[in-house]
């Protein structure tokens, strides 16, 4: 993974951090149409976010950690 993928997914991560997002939120703002930058699916393998009840996404204790090693409270 690239540097530049890094940190977005950083940005990611943080901005979901701030508060749980509704899936379609998540999806129209970090929608891309170009295939190598695949932002939320390395989100969501690297286990930084995931799926709760009523299609709300929020950080896991490993994107929380993902967070605080970068520098970015969670």
């Amino acid at each position: 993974m690239t540097e530049a993928t890094d940190a977005l997914v950083l940005d990611l991560v943080e901005w979901i951090g701030r508060e749980p997002r509704l899936y379609s939120e998540v999806i129209e703002t970090w929608r891309t149409s170009c295939p190598r930058l695949t932002i939320w699916e390395d989100a969501v393998d690297r286990g930084y976010v995931t799926r709760q009840p009523g299609a709300k996404i929020a950080i896991t204790e490993s994107g929380a950690k993902f967070l605080r090693a970068h520098g970015r409270g969670a």
